[in-house]
């Protein structure tokens, strides 16, 4: 194969941990802004269907406007006047921190791939932040898959105490069922794109210590021929 053809693989290699890396984070951002965490039907007239989200509601209700009955969505804050149940905090909590370490492996797979651009390349701090980033996005995986799996248990199986704030159209008494939503399935495909980055990161941190070590043996041998 063609030297300049290998170093085209090489850095289609190097990019797909920070490609993987970023569509998780993407994935996760959706994930964490999705309308549907939560699916709840009642038994109202006025209000059948609530979504709930982690940080807004939202329902579709009629208004009479100029005498004529206009649908509209409404969406109203999850705010310190519901009450917000300890499993329905952890939500919050674990997302949020999912997030911000996706952001910090985007950094430091930015460094490592600007390092080995450079003349010298450094291989120990490449390898320092590719581990970091395996970990740390291993970690944010498993945030998510625990987020989305806590939020299915408790809301299909589970008994939640999450509660509206008392101006909510509806009550949580009037509820006939409760609907899965694509919240739990697009978690886990988050979290799997996580682990592949992980996987990538790690084979970048295996084919970076080969690297070093034949680096090593070249200036073992020439310091050999010299003496």
């Amino acid at each position: 194969m063609p030297e300049r053809a290998i170093d085209m693989w090489e850095y289609i290699f190097k990019f797909s941990g920070l490609i993987c890396s970023t569509t998780a984070l993407v994935f996760e951002i959706i994930l964490a802004n999705s309308q549907c965490w939560r699916l709840w039907e009642f038994n109202n007239k006025l209000v059948q269907f609530v979504s709930i989200g982690l940080w807004e509601a939202y329902y579709t209700q009629d208004f009479n406007i100029s005498g004529s009955m206009t649908r509209m969505l409404v969406h109203t804050p999850i705010n310190e006047t519901w009450n917000k149940s300890s499993e329905f905090q952890y939500l919050q909590v674990l997302i949020a921190w999912a997030i911000l370490m996706k952001i910090l492996v985007l950094i430091f797979t930015s460094v490592a791939i600007k390092i080995s651009c450079m003349e010298d390349q450094f291989i120990d701090i490449q390898l320092f932040c590719y581990k970091m980033s395996a970990i740390i996005m291993a970690v944010s995986s498993l945030f998510t898959l625990v987020t989305v799996t806590l939020n299915h248990l408790v809301d299909i199986y589970g008994q939640t105490t999450l509660d509206f704030s008392p101006n909510f159209p509806v009550k949580m008494e009037d509820i006939i069922k409760k609907h899965c939503t694509k919240v739990f399935p697009m978690g886990v495909l988050t979290a799997t794109m996580s682990l592949f980055g992980v996987i990538l990161f790690l084979c970048e941190m295996i084919s970076l210590t080969v690297q070093s070590q034949v680096k090593a043996r070249c200036a073992s041998k020439l310091a050999e021929q010299k003496v």
